[in-house]
């Protein structure tokens, strides 16, 4: 690049950086101006809320087959959060598109079903064409609409209206504030159902194995402690030499002390060693039950793995020694098992 072409190029740098500086407080103000317009819309939402609402919620808890949500665009988009947001919470759902339902998809929804149709026109053209069809079969059907009078309206058992003043969109077109109640509505319908439905947090576990919550809720001590030949244990009468070796074999700082039958008498770490040390006592002679820490706090097998995490942390331990019912020692689990676990 010669200089004049290198001169040429700053200047248009430095005048991109101006405009954008100049953009820059419209930018933000038309930001704020969408979340106001929008959270306007919610609470117009709210406010419009009444018998209907509690209407729809029980509709949703008597239905004997699924909730089939539908919608076009945007409002389809919305629909396809609205019934994941239902499986997940304990009410089976899924979501049909219109168009295709006119092309055999319909058949997917059975008589025992409920149907929740979102339109914020309820003059969508593929969702109309399959209301009658809807209704002929008896299913019941909950409309979510800006349009209390529109042709969904109408064939609907139950209407919820989600209109709002203006979209957040400045041209007042592209679908924004509209599906932005439509979301909330749907949440707010999720949320009635599943406290009515007494759904507590096991209940989501058990539908998102794979997440954070779940893992925490589902797994047990028995799925991720170490077994067998890999615990650390000698009985009370070991040397401390054994004691150390045992400790060093099994690569988890501590050992448990154990009598006969394998119940839990003690526990010695590598801070208890460290501290022996510092204190210049002759180690030679002594014995695991004259060094150990007596009656650790141990966790059943079938205990779940976030105790002993949430154990670890307030006794601010690394490992945990584990018992069966019959309290015999039957695992140990520490802080990398439980996150190779992704349990913490």
């Amino acid at each position: 690049m010669n200089r004049a072409d290198h001169t040429h190029a700053t200047h248009n740098r430095q005048t991109m950086t101006a405009k954008q500086s100049a953009q820059h407080p419209h930018i933000l103000a038309l930001a704020r101006q969408t979340l106001t317009i929008e959270a306007q819309a919610i609470e117009g939402v709210r406010k419009n809320l009444g018998d209907t609402f509690v209407e729809a919620v029980q509709a949703i808890l008597s239905v004997k087959g699924r909730v089939v949500v539908m919608g076009m665009g945007k409002s389809g988009h919305i629909g396809r959060k609205m019934a994941a947001t239902f499986a997940s919470t304990g009410t089976p759902a899924f979501f049909v598109h219109p168009a295709e339902a006119s092309h055999g998809d319909l058949g997917m929804v059975m008589r025992d079903d409920l149907v929740i149709a979102l339109s914020n026109s309820g003059e969508s053209e593929e969702l109309s064409a399959i209301l009658p069809l809807i209704k002929r079969q008896g299913v019941m059907l909950v409309a979510i609409t800006g349009n209390t009078q529109s042709t969904l309206a109408q064939y609907a058992n139950c209407v919820l209206d989600s209109s709002v003043e203006k979209e957040a969109c400045p041209m007042n077109l592209a679908p924004t504030a509209s599906t932005t109640a439509q979301l909330a509505l749907g949440d707010a319908l999720a949320v009635a159902v599943l406290d009515a439905r007494g759904f507590k947090p096991d209940d989501f576990a058990r539908s998102h194995p794979g997440g954070s919550l779940g893992r925490r809720l589902l797994t047990h001590l028995n799925d991720v402690m170490r077994t067998g030949d890999n615990i650390p244990m000698v009985t009370a009468d070991a040397g401390l030499t054994q004691l150390m070796r045992e400790m060093s074999q099994k690569g988890l700082g501590a050992a448990a002390v154990v009598d006969a039958q394998r119940h839990v008498l003690g526990i010695f770490t590598d801070g208890d060693l460290r501290r022996l040390v510092e204190k210049g006592i002759d180690l030679r002679e002594l014995r695991a039950e004259q060094v150990m820490h007596p009656n650790p706090t141990t966790l059943a097998d079938t205990a779940l793995a976030a105790q002993a995490a949430d154990l670890m942390e307030q006794k601010r331990i690394t490992s945990v020694l584990v018992v069966d019912a019959q309290q015999q020692l039957c695992g140990v689990v520490n802080s990398n098992d439980l996150m190779r676990a992704k349990v913490i």
